[in-house]
Formats: structure tokens, sequence, C-alpha cells
């Protein structure tokens, strides 16, 4: 069952997110070569702790982090690791917490320095499949709108989505109802309503679809070894049209994350 929120509801949930966004943004500065991704865990849970709220995905079903930092060809679920990042490298940063009982959840990939074009065409690309996924989200759509907004967009531009991990619904748990796959035939599914809330999260490969799960039991990777990306907001539907609760991390702040110099990592 899709559960549906109310205007009181959205506003907890806009806080979650809110939170998500703004520590999202900050990592995404502090991105550089020589910076693990371990140090931006570092900072993502001190952040996080200190606004009042719970990692959400630090023990859940035994992730150990409070950061999903995916590294070039890994795609979702990535252990940080104390491994210095690379100039030329592409680190996707995916961040949730629980405050005031609800969850917030987003994404984005940054580059780390200067990256081959074909790189920021990946991240480019990706970022404005979510873009056109969110279009979808109005009253009166359907859920397989919102896939198919991605594969038409990724797939024309000589990219691929991967079909193993989907976005889904959120609300007072991590993993709601409806699954929402980033590929798929329009005009299928249930319809949206008003109060509906669902993190959509666009994978995309450089090379083919498939992926693998390593040893570690969570990193994703690509199995031919092309870069990955992956951009994620959590978004209502609501009578005026799709309400992005994550707002701050919209594509001007990305924007900026892919063109300014980095900053220096905060020590303490």
């Amino acid at each position: 069952m899709i559960t549906r929120k109310s205007p009181q509801e959205l506003e907890l949930m806009h806080a979650a997110n809110g939170l998500v966004a703004s520590v999202l943004a900050e990592l995404g500065r502090l991105v550089a070569p020589g910076v693990s991704t371990l140090d931006l865990d570092e900072v993502a849970e001190r952040h996080v702790r200190d606004a009042g709220a719970v990692p959400a995905f630090k023990g859940y079903h035994g992730f150990p982090s409070t950061l999903c930092a995916s590294v070039n060809d890994a795609v979702v679920h990535g252990i940080p690791s104390a491994t210095p990042l690379v100039e030329g490298d592409i680190v996707s940063l995916d961040m949730g917490v629980v405050l005031d009982r609800f969850y917030g959840d987003s994404a984005i990939t940054v580059p780390v320095g200067h990256v081959a074009d074909r790189t920021m065409d990946l991240l480019r690309v990706t970022r404005r499949s979510l873009e056109l996924a969110i279009e979808q989200m109005r009253v009166g759509g359907h859920v397989s709108d919102i896939g198919h907004a991605v594969q038409r967009h990724v797939e024309a531009n000589g990219f691929a989505v991967v079909r193993e991990f989907v976005g889904h619904g959120i609300g007072v748990t991590l993993h709601e109802e409806p699954q929402i796959p980033n590929y798929g035939e329009p005009g299928r599914g249930p319809a949206l309503a008003s109060g509906m809330v669902f993190a959509i999260e666009p994978m995309v490969t450089m090379g083919g679809p498939a992926v693998k799960v390593l040893q570690d039991g969570w990193t994703a990777v690509t199995r031919d070894g092309s870069l990955a990306a992956h951009f994620e907001h959590t978004v209502a539907v609501t009578d005026v049209g799709p309400r992005v609760l994550s707002q701050t991390m919209e594509a001007d702040v990305v924007a900026d994350i892919m063109t300014r110099e980095p900053a220096s990592l905060p020590h303490g």
C-alpha cells in the first residue's frame, strides 16, 4: 500500500531531507584528490548528529557507515574507505537521516578534480534524467511514467540504466511502497495522488547495465568495469505539482559543486 502524507508530515519530511541536502552540499565541496571517503563519512556523521538526527543507513541491515560512497565503477552501497580519492575519479555520495520519525534520502555524484569530458556527460545526463523524472510526479500520472522518463533520456545519450536497483516510497520507514524502476513503458502502475512521497534515484552507467555485488556484501559495481553515476531526490506529489523535499540540492547547487575549486577538509 502506498501511504500518503499530510501537509504537516510533508513539513517534517522537508526538514529531514533539507538536512540531508545541506550535508551533501558540504561533502560535495570537500571532495578533492587526497581526501578519502572515510574522511567524508566522518564529516557526515558529525553534521547529522549535531543536528539532532540519526544516520539512517548506519546499522541498516548491518551497513557500517553513515554514508554510502561509491567510487568510479561502484554504482551504489559503497562502504567508505581510507583510500584517498585521485584526480579523475568520480564518487557517488548517498545519505539518509531520521529526524522527528521521518526519513530523508538523497544522493549526488561528484567529480574529483578534472575528469574526462565523457565522464562529465555521464554526470550531466544522469542529473538531467532525475529532473525529467521529477516532472512526471503529478496528480493523475502513473508510477511507470517516472522510470520511462529516465530511460528515454539516458539511452538517447548513449548510456545505460541499471535495472537491479530502484527508487522507492519513503516516510516513517526508509523503503516504502512502491518500487520505482528507472525504466519501463509509461502509463502503467499505480496512479499518482497528492501526498505520495518517493525517492527517485537514477543509476546510470557508461557501459552496459549489468551489475554485481562485491564480497563485502554491499558494494554494487558494473560488471564491465564502466563508470557509474547516481543522483537522488526525495519528492512529494502535490496538487500544484512535484515538490522536491531535498530542495537545496537542486541543479544550480549541484552545478556549482561540479565547477568550483574544492574546499579544505575541516580538522577536529
